[in-house]
């Protein structure tokens, strides 16, 4: 153990600025609204200043009336003080101590700075404790960042929040889909980000935040293609949001070749060859106005082979605005720990750490995946949950499981040689089914279905 003691030690804190917030709020209640959204009950360093803004905060939360009278009657109740003549005195000294009341963001600053510090001092001590007790450096290294990161956000991840806090902002947040509803006739409103496949979008409700998604396929069913084209939907859609596809298997040269494949329609044998029936000037003229619009969208590419959960993660806490993570593919992901061959227990470690990152980013998490042979062996090649290779918890920790399934892949004679089934296995947000694609190897391009009939393969 490292030779180190933080028990004697005066953290920092401002008395006077604690006191001058308190005091500015029973002055005049409507300063409230002046920090009430950034400062909360745990920024306070003195146990009795964090017990009055408590009260404070809840009457806020409540909208409730806020003066000296309604405080002291709260706090004496809730044991802040042990009775009315102590609150008043507190209080009132509080109150007279206050330089100006119309300075209460900057006393507010000064709270949150002190917190800050305590906080890093706090998170310091951990990450010694960690690093003296871990057998992986990655291991401390992830739950370092991760404590500053924490501190960064000014969030806390053990801390209860009330449902007072969380409940109205919910409330008008419904009150806001009804509405959107009611604008477009009655029909749902769409939640997530949208994919760019409106019938998958009704079923799944969009690409919802936190959300870990799995799209699994046997080789050539078009996964990662599928997914390129996703991320190209959902970035001209959403131009303020970050896109970011990490390729395990593909160079990100190939990828882009896709996208430019998919989107300027070229043939995937132009790209490689530079063959072509037309004249070459009109061609590069064409393709040039589709790289222009690419260079426009907001995707960034990591092509690191072999990658791992942790430095996934510590990639994308640094990029601003995430809307979106691609991660192709699964089974070629490392875990951190050791599993001494383990593949289906390894499995499960990577997928209960995307669906952390999905929680803790906050942003829908695509990660495509490889089916077991077993689907080539049975007459119906549809796949199934079970087909999911080096299953463990994928089917547990996913939110939405999605599979592609071409019957023209294995039957030549189909008539829907360019059908596609997107066959949704799993959906914590609604239905499961089937939705219907239209595929283009041609151009590596999915686009909605068109079909001759609605009942074949």
């Amino acid at each position: 153990m490292a030779d180190y003691d933080l028990s004697g030690l005066s953290l920092p804190y401002n008395p006077e600025a604690e006191q001058s917030v308190i005091g500015s709020i029973l002055i005049d209640s409507e300063l409230v609204g002046d920090v009430s959204q950034i400062l909360r009950p745990q920024h306070f360093y003195a146990d009795v200043n964090k017990g009055v803004f408590s009260v404070i905060y809840d009457l806020f939360t409540r909208n409730q009336m806020i003066d000296i009278v309604t405080v002291i009657d709260k706090c004496v109740i809730q044991g802040v003080f042990e009775n009315d003549a102590e609150a008043k005195g507190y209080l009132l000294a509080a109150m007279k101590s206050v330089p100006n009341p119309k300075s209460i963001a900057k006393y507010a600053a000064i709270i949150i700075d002190k917190y800050l510090l305590r906080s890093l001092i706090l998170a310091s001590k951990e990450i010694i404790d960690a690093a003296n007790s871990a057998e992986s450096s990655e291991d401390v290294m992830d739950f370092a960042e991760q404590k500053i990161f924490d501190i960064r956000e000014g969030v806390e991840n053990k801390t209860l929040v009330p449902l007072s806090s969380v409940v109205y902002d919910q409330f008008k947040a419904f009150c806001d889909l009804l509405t959107q509803s009611q604008n477009n006739g009655g029909k749902p409103v769409m939640s997530g980000l949208g994919t760019g496949f409106g019938n998958l979008d009704g079923m799944i409700f969009g690409l919802n935040r936190s959300d870990l998604i799995i799209l699994a396929a046997r080789p050539g069913m078009g996964k990662t293609s599928f997914a390129l084209n996703i991320a190209v939907n959902v970035a001209k859609k959403y131009r303020d949001k970050s896109i970011c596809v990490f390729s395990l298997e593909m160079s990100k040269e190939q990828l882009v070749s896709r996208i430019m494949s998919s989107e300027g329609q070229i043939p995937t044998e132009v790209m490689r060859t530079g063959k072509i029936a037309g004249n070459a000037a009109d061609e590069v003229k064409r393709v040039s106005g589709v790289v222009k619009k690419l260079q426009e969208l907001n995707i960034y590419i990591d092509d690191t082979p072999g990658t791992n959960t942790t430095a996934i993660k510590s990639k994308l806490r640094r990029m601003k605005d995430l809307g979106l993570v691609i991660i192709d593919y699964l089974q070629l992901m490392n875990s951190v720990g050791n599993y001494h061959g383990n593949r289906v227990a390894e499995i499960s470690e990577i997928t209960r750490s995307l669906k952390i990152m999905a929680k803790e980013l906050n942003v829908p998490v695509i990660v495509l995946s490889q089916l077991a042979r077993g689907t080539e062996q049975r007459p119906d090649k549809r796949p199934l949950m079970s087909d999911l290779r080096d299953s463990g918890s994928i089917e547990q920790d996913a939110d939405i499981v999605m599979f592609l399934y071409r019957n023209s892949y294995y039957d030549k004679t189909d008539p829907n040689q360019n059908a596609c089934e997107c066959i949704v296995a799993k959906n914590r947000h609604g239905e499961t089914g089937t939705v219907y694609l239209g595929w283009f190897g041609e151009y590596t391009r999915f686009t909605e279905a068109i079909r001759n009939d609605q009942n074949g393969g």
